[in-house]
């Protein structure tokens, strides 16, 4: 079993309430060395244990394991028939009867698992089927819960923050204050956010925490002015764009005298899901991290072509998934070591690398809001360069 580092170890007491807070946080794939049609480390099938909520009992919960598993099958319509053996399992939302589908599908034969959906299922999934030596690949992107046979393929703050601060630290930022919400996912947030500036160089003048009230939101907006005023050119918010306590940001922050035109603003979180906050003061050129759109568009395009509908946002990391497992299946399984290739893998929504902690690594493009709209000012990557994050 992996040794957790020491940002897992001060997190994983808090993976039930994150994972309880948010579910985990696309072209199809070009065929390359590492996606459909390339040729298959072992001719014989992969046996794969889909792990979904189809009787979860939220509506929307069941329609994104509908969509898992639609992604599924799409991207296993890349390789010839027969090369994956697909079964799929219904974990109901529970965490408990995750970690028995789990047993139950290696007892079955499964060479890997793909999902869960949340973080504490697979966790105990993983737990579960740990001495089997079966790896689980969760939809997760609760880093606190990866290591050991444990992968996560949900985008991580880790991996935002490092991406959006390597950017700011070329384009000449120096020091930022952020401003995060005082629950679980706000002190995930901050620290993923501290952890990256420190390897970019740059420094966190202030941590400013806000409860979800209009009073809590405004008294930390003038903190955050005066923290700023020690010379901060950058102001972090880890807050979720769909979250009340954005648009109240959004305003307040520049009332109290942070101005966007001498300010740079990042979220943590993509913005362009929810175009309501274009014209807000802070939003007006602020900077976040999205998928390589090109490639997210032509896979929801496959998918619509194939469904007739969108798919959700999450379904792209099944696709994924199904990536990975093939090109590092082997007559033994799916091995550690080919899963974590330096290379990675091309997927839904562009490259992505699975780290031998658990967590990953995503080509991610920088965007802006400029004029009402979203531009893209820094695309995404073709490589992910060293490995070894």
């Amino acid at each position: 079993m992996t040794v957790p580092s020491p940002l897992r170890r001060l997190l994983r007491p808090l993976a039930a309430l994150a994972a309880a807070a948010t579910i985990a946080a696309c072209d199809v794939a070009i065929p390359d060395a590492s996606g459909p049609g390339a040729q298959p480390a072992s001719t014989a099938p992969v046996q794969v244990a889909l792990l979904i909520p189809r009787s979860d009992p939220s509506p929307e919960v069941s329609r994104i394991a509908a969509d898992l598993e639609n992604a599924t099958r799409l991207a296993m319509a890349g390789y010839p028939q027969g090369r994956i053996d697909l079964r799929v399992y219904d974990t109901a939302g529970n965490t408990s009867t995750a970690a028995a589908r789990a047993q139950q599908a290696v007892d079955e034969g499964a060479d890997v698992i793909l999902g869960p959906l949340r973080g504490e299922a697979a966790n105990a999934a993983g737990v579960a089927v740990a001495d089997e030596g079966v790896n689980v690949l969760s939809f997760s992107n609760n880093p606190s819960i990866a290591g050991g046979n444990v992968y996560v393929l949900g985008t991580t703050f880790d991996n935002t923050a490092r991406r959006l601060l390597t950017y700011a630290a070329d384009q000449g930022q120096d020091s930022l204050v952020v401003v995060h919400s005082d629950d679980v996912p706000g002190q995930v947030g901050r620290i993923a956010i501290e952890q990256a500036a420190a390897r970019a160089g740059l420094n966190v003048l202030a941590s400013e925490a806000y409860p979800l009230s209009v009073e809590g939101v405004a008294a930390t907006a003038q903190r955050a002015r005066a923290s700023a005023e020690a010379g901060a050119d950058t102001v972090f918010i880890t807050t979720d764009a769909t979250n009340a306590a954005m648009p109240m940001l959004l305003q307040m922050l520049p009332e109290n005298g942070l101005d966007p035109a001498t300010v740079q603003y990042i979220g943590l979180t993509r913005w362009d899901v929810k175009p309501e906050l274009y014209n807000l003061p802070g939003a007006r050129g602020a900077w976040f991290a999205v998928p390589d759109p090109s490639r997210q568009q032509g896979f929801e395009a496959s998918y619509a072509q194939a469904y007739g509908r969108a798919p959700h946002p999450l379904a792209g990391l099944a696709y994924d998934g199904i990536t990975a497992i093939a090109a590092s299946a082997t007559r033994g399984g799916v091995p550690a070591a080919a899963l974590t290739q330096a290379s990675g893998f091309q997927g839904a929504t562009g490259r992505f690398r699975l780290g031998a902690d658990g967590t990953n690594q995503r080509a991610l493009a920088i965007a802006s809001i400029q004029n009402g709209q979203v531009i893209i000012v820094d695309s995404a990557p073709s490589s992910l360069g060293r490995a070894g994050f």
